[in-house]
């Protein structure tokens, strides 16, 4: 699930192949299946469930060519990779954004958020950095 404001990485399923190819990354049927099923779930999920779903779905691919592929669109920045306790986690966002972590369910829900110029700045002074980008690691619970 995501919760969006401003998004600066592709915004459809289409825009994350051109960028594909824009890197000059070949499209193979199996590339083509991660991306498809990343975009469609809006989810961060895991190699094994990558492999699992589509696989369930008659859409046949190995383990290996599941880890081969989330391993070349994460090291070509088309998306993102979450290095958790339980493993990494793949999503279809390659943008910077934040992320909400459900503390009973683990369910992990993107936000783009922008913090007060005014905070920004007293951070900056605080420690003597300029700050070129953030992201938030935060965690709660439903009310």
């Amino acid at each position: 699930m995501t919760v969006s404001t401003d998004e600066e990485g592709p915004s459809c399923l289409d825009e994350a192949f051109l960028r594909c190819r824009d890197l000059g990354m070949r499209l193979s049927r199996q590339r083509k299946m991660v991306l498809s099923l990343l975009w469609d779930s809006q989810d961060h999920l895991s190699a094994r469930d990558i492999f699992e779903q589509l696989n369930a779905e008659g859409r046949a691919i190995g383990h290996t060519s599941v880890y081969q592929n989330l391993e070349a669109l994460q090291s070509a920045g088309v998306i993102e990779c979450l290095d958790r306790a339980s493993g990494r986690l793949y999503g279809y966002r390659s943008d910077p954004h934040s992320h909400l972590t459900c503390s009973d369910s683990g369910a992990i829900l993107d936000l783009d958020i922008h913090l007060p110029a005014d905070l920004i700045a007293r951070i900056e002074a605080l420690t003597g950095f300029e700050i070129e980008s953030y992201t938030l690691q935060l965690t709660g619970r439903r009310r």
